[in-house]
């Protein structure tokens, strides 16, 4: 059953792909879902209705039926709209560190401490934001920090953007 259920999800994936592989407008897009994906989205819906009753409730089976059928309407929604993605693994992506930092901060020590892993955790995030690379980077403004204090220098040209901008131009 759970090999079943992952084939009607895979076709709303394959309709995702094949639009962005043909780099469909956003009303393109919408279009393409309403023909495809929609209809597969109900064939879905009947086949979830037609094997709940089939399954115990407090199986994992049973409990995977129950919450995505629960979440159906709010899964159709991206149908209607071209500029909506299918699910919101973007987002999750980019937040994980954070979550995942939380759980560390617990164990920084001292609140000083859990403050400057905020830092190097903020620099490196917008290293990755930049295009640039943090180890690259980290090592670079290391070197070279103690020349910009030495000589009462600028600190924000250390900053990823700004580095980045300074580094093309010496090259």
């Amino acid at each position: 059953m759970a090999t079943e259920a992952i084939c009607y999800i895979r076709k709303l994936y394959k309709v995702e792909e094949e639009a962005d592989k043909a780099g469909l407008t956003p009303d393109e897009r919408c279009e393409k879902r309403r023909k495809e994906s929609y209809p597969v989205i109900l064939t879905f819906e009947k086949w979830m209705m037609e094997h709940y009753p089939e399954v115990l409730p407090q199986s994992r089976i049973g409990k995977a039926i129950a919450y995505t059928y629960t979440l159906l309407p709010r899964l159709s929604r991206y149908v209607n709209d071209g500029r909506i993605n299918i699910d919101n693994n973007l987002i999750e992506n980019s937040i994980r560190p954070l979550a995942l930092g939380r759980k560390n901060y617990l164990f920084c020590g001292n609140d000083a401490s859990a403050y400057r892993a905020a830092i190097v955790y903020s620099l490196i995030g917008t290293c990755k934001e930049a295009g640039v690379e943090p180890r690259e980077w980290l090592e670079d403004v290391l070197k070279k920090i103690p020349y910009y204090l030495r000589d009462n220098r600028n600190m924000t040209e250390l900053l990823p953007r700004t580095w980045t901008k300074l580094a093309s131009t010496r090259n």
